[in-house]
């Protein structure tokens, strides 16, 4: 089935920047999370991102939660400015096809089990023996390495082992799980960061390769990028390692505080709302309690410093809350504000959407879908002053340009017709 490219999403322009990484060649090979959102952001900012899917069904996270036209939103905003491409891997067409791709490519970028691109002709190291500068991003449960290699492993597993879930939630009750697959997308920051270095040693030490094999060969030298999902969260534990090392300190959970760090908790408005109050700096520590009328703590010198807080943190804690349960969420916000405390509501995606700093900084993109129905999609992060970032397209449909990048390869219409027919594609 042939497919019509989308039209235009409103926030797209012909005379719109070309990204920074504009003429980078990326393939991926993945699905769900991990593989998809690393190569997302290269994609964002300007990468030529071709995606591989299985012919009829696709990367699965197009059938997650919501649903549009039979693709979840989340798919429209995970899959942005890539090219869909369907190859069934299983054929070994399908797996020259994409090892063409992968050797053209200046990242091949992939989330499957260790040894599964091997058995497709597709490890780094086969890529590596043709492309020298072959860069792959490997993104897994455990790494390349080590007695659990060939374990499964999902984001969940990655934030349970890598430490994260022991010191979420509250002492009194087993460890609970962030709302979002945040080990995944920490693993795909690490992977697209690591793309990036990758990249710059390899434009350092000679270039792309130029496409000739043996001694005429010229590339500078690729690398593979080996990140496990429990390596990336624990990568974001702290002090976690040297206060157990030195100091015999396992951290444990502490619901809505920040641990040895005095005051920064949640707390409940007298309406039911919550917010968060960050106390911790000293001299904010003098202005919060003024704030909440507690001119004897701010003014008590075994609180001045967080040294001194720390063993009294229940009361100071109590002190907040007892304040907080006689306001509303309006009158603590503007009391504290003025006071110049860090303070925020804890925001809902509704609350986002109203605010006037995300709308000052324009974090909404509008978008229309097939049908013109419209939609809005988180605007790019980061914000690059002179080669920012942007939505060209939101995610393909399935297979939408199989045919344009075969073309682009050399196969002519019959032999995409028979690809098609004897379903390799």
């Amino acid at each position: 089935m042939d497919h019509q490219p989308h039209p235009k999403s409103a926030a797209s322009s012909a005379n719109a920047p070309k990204g920074p990484l504009s003429g980078i060649k990326v393939l991926e090979l993945g699905t769900l999370i991990a593989g998809p959102f690393c190569s997302r952001m290269l994609a964002e900012f300007g990468a030529d991102v071709i995606k591989i899917e299985a012919p009829g069904e696709g990367d699965p996270i197009r059938k997650w939660r919501v649903l549009k036209d039979g693709n979840s939103l989340w798919w429209y905003v995970q899959s942005r400015n890539k090219k869909s491409i369907t190859l069934n891997m299983k054929d070994p067409r399908a797996q020259e096809i994409a090892r063409k791709l992968a050797l053209d490519a200046d990242i091949v970028i992939e989330n499957y089990r260790p040894g599964v691109l091997e058995k497709w002709n597709l490890g780094y190291e086969q890529l590596r023996a043709i492309n020298p500068a072959t860069i792959m991003v490997r993104l897994s449960g455990y790494g390349q390495t080590g007695p659990m290699r060939d374990s499964p492993g999902f984001g969940a597993i990655g934030e349970s082992m890598g430490g994260l879930r022991y010191v979420s939630g509250h002492a009194d009750r087993p460890p609970v799980r962030i709302g979002i697959s945040i080990g995944d997308s920490i693993a795909s920051l690490h992977g697209a960061m690591g793309a990036l270095m990758a990249l710059r040693h390899r434009d350092v030490t000679g270039g792309r390769w130029n496409g000739k094999p043996g001694t005429d060969c010229q590339a500078g030298q690729g690398q593979m990028v080996d990140v496990a999902l429990y390596e990336a969260v624990f990568n974001l534990m702290e002090s976690l390692v040297p206060e157990y090392d030195h100091a015999g300190v396992i951290r444990e959970r502490t619901g809505g505080a920040l641990p040895g760090i005095v005051p920064s908790n949640t707390y409940t408005t007298g309406d039911g709302e919550n917010i968060v109050i960050a106390g911790n700096g000293d001299a904010i520590f003098k202005r919060l309690m003024t704030a909440i009328g507690r001119t004897d703590m701010a003014d008590d010198p075994r609180l001045e410093n967080n040294a001194g807080r720390v063993p009294h943190t229940q009361a100071i804690d109590e002190a907040i809350q007892s304040w907080c349960s006689a306001k509303s969420i309006n009158e603590a916000l503007a009391i504290l504000k003025a006071a110049d405390v860090p303070v925020s509501k804890i925001y809902s995606v509704r609350d986002m959407m109203q605010d006037p700093q995300f709308l000052a900084r324009q974090m909404f993109e509008q978008h229309v879908f097939r049908d013109g129905s419209p939609v809005k999609l988180p605007a790019v992060t980061p914000k690059l002053s002179e080669t920012p970032g942007g939505t060209r397209w939101i995610g393909p449909e399935l297979g939408e340009h199989t045919e344009e990048i075969l073309s682009r390869m050399g196969y002519g219409p019959e032999t995409i017709a028979t690809l098609r027919r004897e379903q390799v594609i």
